[in-house]
């Protein structure tokens, strides 16, 4: 323990092959996970970063597990392990506490651990589980602000971790043979059902409840506890598509979370849960680097569907509406013929939209044209809609429908779309010479439009 005998009385570095009982299902993976942490650079640093810590070439990582704390140490809850890190004269210490399977985190825990670290002058409270929240700051367990102000509080979701290992060998980041074989191991083990690892799989059990309120015309109230509920579930689920998402493409997928919220969780909540209330939908945006727009992504309660959608500008060197349909149908050209795809068209002024199965507008683009005769479409959306029938309110089936449509939307849709972009302006003939557009050749072209 060397200088950490200030910080805890019992302690042991986290061991690759941790000998532990078969029951230690959560000392085992946590063990593994941390030695990855603590021996494969890249990996290490990328974790850390998310919690807002710079790993530099001289800075260190440790890691424990089965730690007493030296105050506090006889309270009932203890921490699983400590991570420190190290960089000159400055040192950084995190509690972790983790669980795996069913079993989740509560309040009365992290508050026990956030009073744990004050009162041992530890930084930050990191908790790990099967739970997920839409950022590392953000927290699946609901506390009053006042509580972070005993330490920093942080949360990663195994899937996470797993999602961040699997990105960093994809993209060859681990430079080192021997640290990529360990982080491979760490990914083959986590992934086996005896780790306890699992992602988002049910919506909580008033789901079924919320969905039959809605359908029936009952009032679902934003305060309800029904609402936050069914609210913070889908938060899960959306992170938990964000990571599916980010481990099929090799690149790190987000949602877009305004500022405001991305600093006050509560405030995110309270959103959710009004748009439930009154436009009984769950939505939301995910951002693919590279990807021509946006992708949202909308549950609808009161129709039972889920739609994922991309919006595009229509180019406006093509003058016809025509010409700019044509554009964006020569892009879905790999696109299956399926009915449950459509195309929306977006017009000047308050004209209201129009849409049209992509398989109509293929047979016969000059729908588009009867729809507005003589205006020019703007923008278009194109739309994969699943009506998920009796499935929706399903708690199971919601979520598997679900996990199903969007990566099928992007690799019908999402991935062949391309951003219209206006072409570089070109010298134009009579300024190829830069003695045309001296002040004295300006001069002389304006008396030339006064004469």
């Amino acid at each position: 323990m060397g200088e950490l005998s200030d910080i805890f009385t019992q302690g042991q570095r986290s061991r690759l092959f941790p000998v532990l009982a078969d029951t230690s299902k959560e000392g085992r993976t946590l063990s593994i996970f941390l030695a990855c942490l603590e021996n494969v650079e890249e990996f290490g640093t990328a974790m850390l970063s998310s919690l807002g810590q710079r790993v530099g070439t001289r800075a260190r990582i440790e890691t424990y597990t089965e730690i007493v704390l030296k105050k506090g140490g006889e309270r009932k809850h203890r921490p699983d392990g400590l991570i420190v890190l190290r960089a000159g004269s400055k040192r950084w210490m995190a509690l972790v506490e983790a669980k795996v399977g069913n079993t989740d985190l509560t309040a009365e825990q992290v508050y026990t651990y956030l009073d744990l670290a004050k009162l041992n002058g530890i930084d930050t409270v990191l908790t790990i589980s099967n739970q997920f929240a839409p950022l590392p700051t953000h927290h699946p367990v609901h506390l009053p602000a006042s509580s972070r102000r005993k330490a920093e509080l942080f949360h990663w979701s195994w899937m996470f971790v797993l999602t961040q290992a699997s990105l960093l060998l994809s993209n060859d980041q681990v430079t080192d043979r021997d640290q990529r074989i360990i982080l491979n191991e760490m990914v083959r083990f986590i992934t086996h059902p005896s780790a306890g690892v699992k992602g988002f799989d049910q919506m909580p059990p008033h789901w079924s409840d919320v969905v039959g309120k809605v359908q029936a015309g009952a009032r679902v109230l934003a305060n309800s506890e029904d609402a936050k509920e069914v609210v913070g579930a889908w938060y899960q689920e959306v992170r938990d598509l964000n990571l599916i998402l980010s481990r099929q493409l090799a690149i790190e997928v987000t949602t877009r979370i305004p500022r405001a919220h991305a600093a006050d969780p509560a405030a995110r909540l309270k959103a959710g849960t009004v748009e439930l209330a009154q436009d009984h939908r769950l939505s939301a945006t995910f951002i693919v680097p590279a990807a021509a727009a946006p992708m949202d992504i909308c549950a609808d309660l009161q129709k039972r569907s889920v739609v994922i959608s991309m919006k595009l500008r229509a180019p406006d060197e093509r003058k016809s509406t025509k010409a700019r349909v044509s554009w964006l149908l020569r892009q879905l050209q790999r696109t299956e013929n399926n009915n449950n795809i459509h195309v929306r068209l977006f017009w000047p002024g308050r004209t209201a939209h129009t849409q049209h199965p992509l398989v109509a507008l293929r047979e016969n683009v000059d729908l588009a044209v009867a729809d507005r005769p003589g205006q020019q479409v703007l923008s278009f959306e194109v739309l994969l809609v699943k009506d998920l029938g009796a499935k929706f309110g399903q708690r199971r089936n919601f979520i598997s429908e679900l996990e199903a449509a969007v990566p099928e939307f992007y690799e019908q849709i999402g991935q062949h779309l391309k951003a219209w972009q206006a072409p570089a302006p070109r010298l134009r003939e009579n300024k190829a010479d830069p003695s045309s557009v001296t002040a004295e050749a300006i001069r002389e072209e304006a008396e030339q439009e006064v004469q």
